[in-house]
């Protein structure tokens, strides 16, 4: 079987198979010492080689189909007998080797980030130093992977090298190619009169563009109106991306190399040069621009009643944020005045938006309010606070107005029958719906599912005195298939109570991940038979294949892609995208890390998140920041974990620590290698 080898720093690891059969409990479990020289994030081909308890299958790894890791970031060690490098991942097996000659960059390679002012006299200077190294030999038979030092990032602690690290880690793609840059210099700076020739011209209308304070590139503009008969008239203006970025040109290459945009709490990754992402290609106000529009015609119930796709030309008049929308809708006089000819516009914005709202709930979307970390910085760039990122009306204008305009335009692509890439999201594994609503039922909520069917599969294992035991493994039947409406009516029993953050993240990870793929296979969060990426091409690669292949219909042509380009495309961006997420992810658990390691001895209200046998995890209520309080430092009695019901409970005292308690606890360990916080337990009228 072939999957994606997930690395352990203990050495073993898992292989996330890509088509798992049904009687394989979760991923293959790869002993260490049958790793075959593979290192994590590897395509693999691997085999079963026993039966573990509880339905768990051992393997190895026979073959290595795909290396990931070309190079490795980590921390230089030197060393008088040999130096190597401490990888910043530590899923990746050992010290990679650095042989003599080879622990300096080429002279003149190598940005030095975060070091341009320090000279090494040689190697032995750079102990304890962030480098990027090029790997010259993977590990094989016991022996160590061999590499390089092609890069200088500089010491940990130096501004700007988490970030750094992170995306050499990642293997994000950093610089422009210099055809790429010269194709980018060629960009016009602004529209041309041939250019605005055959499109439909919407430079009259009062359209604006809605974003973030901090956003630089607006790839998305709106503009709605009441018609006649009590209809709304929605227009969604997309930054026609496809008119600069052109099929086999070396923009189009290296944007999907990159696949998306990565953002960062302090800068960005852009997928297109900043001539088109932040010049020709954004909505900026007041000056012409490409759009490639959806334009729909919603009743009173949020259904479309008539839609039509056109090439355009705007000239956005504002540019807003979703502050100031809000703040306006709120009722604040100044900005009311600022802003007078659009306010009439944003209130029909907000009708139509909760119209629409109203529709998905009904059609049984789910609808996970999950607040966001807000890293805040001060005046020298420093990380000051780690906050909860607000959310208001004008999120959910731009929201539901980009929802309805992507399924307008899945179901159109759809109906023509053309090949195209769709955002699909499969129903739940039976097992992550089973095991969460054992939890739920702690809680005294549920799904209301019902007994799960079952099936069994008859397997083989190895007793501890060597006996062999057949027996049947009981397993949830695949075939059951549970419905949005479930996780709908459960958001709502819990909504106001205390656990309702806990459960609403439970949830989520009972849901598979959202994937590009070449079939139309729905979408199950949003309950929708159709839905793909259409509003965002500045910043993600199949946003752009669907705008090529909607033009194309527009002109009348055939599909501009085969359905093994599609499937090898929408891999490659589904890749991308979980590629950047757990780099965003991971860098602001770098950062609070950081942050936090200021505040030892500091004392927190907190919430527990999640019990373990080893102890329990809790966020701190005000900080939005995750730490474990070891089961070994409860202090008063011995604790247990109860596997059944989840929660720590004391032998004598019977007291317990269970998902949703509250508790006082005390900051007393920042692990940088592990980049973990460890919390100790304060008694409960510290609170």
């Amino acid at each position: 079987m072939t999957g994606r080898l997930h690395g352990h720093r203990d050495g073993y690891g898992f292989v996330i198979l890509d088509q798992p059969p049904p009687d394989i409990e979760g991923d293959l479990f790869i002993p260490a010492s049958r790793m075959g020289g593979a290192m994590h994030g590897d395509r693999v081909a691997a085999r079963i080689t026993a039966s573990g308890r509880g339905g768990r299958r051992e393997g190895e790894i026979v073959r290595i189909l795909d290396r990931t890791h070309e190079s490795v970031v980590g921390e230089f060690r030197f060393q008088r007998r040999g130096s190597h490098v401490i990888p910043f991942d530590d899923r990746l097996r050992g010290p990679i080797t650095i042989p003599p000659g080879m622990e300096m960059p080429p002279a003149g390679g190598g940005d030095r980030i975060g070091a341009r002012a320090i000279e090494f006299a040689g190697p032995e200077d750079m102990d304890g130093i962030i480098v990027d190294v090029e790997i010259v030999r993977f590990p094989k038979g016991g022996q160590e992977a061999a590499g390089r030092v092609v890069e200088i990032l500089g010491r940990r602690e130096d501004f700007g090298v988490d970030v750094e690290m992170t995306i050499r880690k990642h293997h994000i793609p950093r610089h422009f190619p210099a055809a790429v840059l010269e194709e980018a210099r060629r960009a016009p700076s602004v529209v041309g009169a041939g250019e605005i020739e055959g499109r439909r011209d919407f430079r009259g209308l009062d359209v604006v563009t809605i974003d973030g304070e901090t956003a630089r590139d607006f790839d998305d503009a709106v503009w709605v109106d009441r018609l006649s008969d009590g209809r709304f008239a929605l227009h969604v203006h997309i930054a026609d991306v496809g008119h600069y970025a052109r099929p086999g040109s070396a923009i189009d290459g290296e944007a999907r190399r990159r696949g998306t945009s990565v953002y960062f709490p302090d800068r960005a990754v852009p997928m297109l040069p900043l001539e088109l992402s932040t010049g020709i290609c954004s909505l900026r106000p007041s000056v012409d621009r490409l759009v490639l529009s959806a334009l729909l015609e919603i009743d009173r119930h949020g259904d479309v009643t008539a839609q039509q796709f056109a090439r355009g030309v705007i000239r956005s008049i504002e540019r807003m944020t979703y502050t100031d929308v809000h703040l306006v809708l709120d009722g604040d006089a100044g900005l009311r005045a600022r802003y007078a000819p659009l306010v009439e516009r944003f209130e029909l914005m907000r009708e139509l938006a909760l119209i629409l709202q109203r529709k998905r709930v009904r059609r049984g979307a789910i609808d996970f309010d999950l607040p966001e970390p807000l890293i805040e910085f001060d005046e020298f760039g420093e990380m000051a606070g780690v906050g909860r990122a607000p959310r208001n009306i004008a999120h959910r204008i731009i929201e539901e107005f980009m929802l309805a305009a992507n399924e307008a335009v899945a179901a159109h692509i759809a109906h023509a029958g053309a090949p195209s890439v769709y955002r699909i999201h499969e129903t739940p594994d039976p097992q992550r719906v089973f095991e969460f609503e054992e939890i739920a039922q702690q809680f005294g909520v549920s799904l209301g599912i019902g007994p799960l069917p079952v099936k069994r599969y008859p397997i083989v294992e190895r007793a501890r005195d060597g006996r062999t035991v057949r027996k049947d493994l009981v397993r949830p039947d695949p075939s059951f298939k549970v419905g949005s409406r479930h996780y709908q009516k459960l958001i709502a029993q819990i909504e106001g109570r205390p656990e309702e953050r806990i459960l609403n993240y439970l949830m989520l990870r009972s849901l598979k991940q959202a994937r590009y793929s070449a079939d139309n296979e729905g979408h199950f969060a949003l309950a929708s038979d159709g839905y793909t990426h259409f509003t965002s091409p500045i910043r993600r690669y199949p946003d752009l294949m669907v705008h090529r292949i909607l033009a194309a219909l527009l002109d009348g042509e055939s599909a501009r892609y085969s359905d093994a380009q599609l499937r090898e495309i929408a891999g490659e961006c589904s890749d991308s995208e979980r590629r950047a997420a757990e780099a965003e992810r991971e860098l602001v658990e770098w950062k609070k890390l950081r942050y936090m390691s200021d505040r030892l001895g500091e004392e927190f209200d907190a919430l527990i998140i999640n019990a373990v046998k080893f102890g329990f995890f809790v966020e701190l209520e005000e900080l939005f920041v995750e730490g474990l309080v070891p089961i070994d430092t409860l202090p008063g009695d011995r604790y247990r974990f109860h596997e059944n019901t989840r929660r720590i409970i004391g032998e004598r005292t019977r007291r317990e620590f269970r998902i949703g308690g509250r508790v006082r606890v005390r900051l007393d360990r920042v692990n940088a290698i592990e980049r973990k916080l460890e919390f100790s337990l304060l008694p409960p009228d510290r609170r």
